[in-house]
């Protein structure tokens, strides 16, 4: 019983909070559209000029334009001079 308990709050506490991140990252890369500026796993900021099912070409410089693996896209950033919500 005392390793039943332990694998209950093992998943409560660490398994179901990481795939709810996971769902909500994978919902995020998804939505990518033309225009949103995007950070790479390398470090890269840029901005996306197209997307299709499995690459982005980013704009990390004027002129400079890479493709990009979605998958490997950690985080769309928020435009600058918005808000978040709660202010």
């Amino acid at each position: 019983m005392p390793l039943v308990a332990m694998g209950l709050i093992f998943w409560f506490l660490i398994i179901r909070p990481q795939m709810r991140q996971q769902k909500e990252h994978r919902a995020k890369i998804a939505a990518i559209k033309k225009g949103d500026q995007v950070l790479t796993g390398g470090g890269l900021v840029g901005k996306v000029l197209k997307v299709d099912d499995n690459y982005a070409d980013i704009e990390i410089a004027q002129g400079v334009k890479v493709k990009a693996v979605k998958s490997t896209i950690s985080d769309v950033i928020a435009p600058p001079g918005s808000s978040p919500a709660n202010d």
